[in-house]
């Protein structure tokens, strides 16, 4: 597939499926579901998570224990995904989009592989975007769309 193919031609169920799992990641977070964050970390390989500010994480009981503790915290962030880029090779897969976190916006990657037939997290990386471009990107996700003059 030649980089930018697979946003002219309609998705792949591959790809549908990678963007669900994607899409439960950030629902997850929003609805605080402790539970459904340990299903969706990979069982099979190893996994690590990079949080704003944090140091690496690697090993999922050290995942899925911050996520227990960022998810259980008074002041746990609202996260939203805007801006999703999926990209599917074979069983492994990764979404890379933005967040906009508290107010804040950020770069983020998140990687997937195939495990038992779905697609299960492997790895959560997200960093702050600079300020100036931060605020071109919020105009631009503000910026109605569809509408033709």
């Amino acid at each position: 597939m030649v980089e930018g193919e697979h946003h002219r031609k309609s998705p792949s169920a591959e790809m549908r499926g990678l963007l669900a799992a994607n899409r439960d990641f950030y629902r997850i977070v929003e609805e605080r579901d402790i539970a459904a964050m340990a299903m969706l970390w990979a069982r099979a390989v190893p996994v690590a998570c990079i949080h704003p500010g944090w140091p690496p994480l690697v090993g999922r009981d050290r995942v899925v224990q911050s996520w227990t503790e960022i998810l259980r915290s008074a002041q746990a962030p609202t996260i939203r995904c805007h801006d999703e880029h999926p990209i599917v090779y074979g069983s492994f897969g990764q979404v890379v989009c933005l967040e906009i976190i508290n107010g804040a916006l950020l770069a983020a990657t998140n990687l997937f592989i195939k495990e038992d037939g779905l697609w299960r997290m492997v790895n959560h990386q997200a960093s702050p975007v600079a300020a100036a471009i931060a605020e071109q990107l919020e105009e631009a996700l503000a910026a109605p769309r569809g509408r033709l003059n």
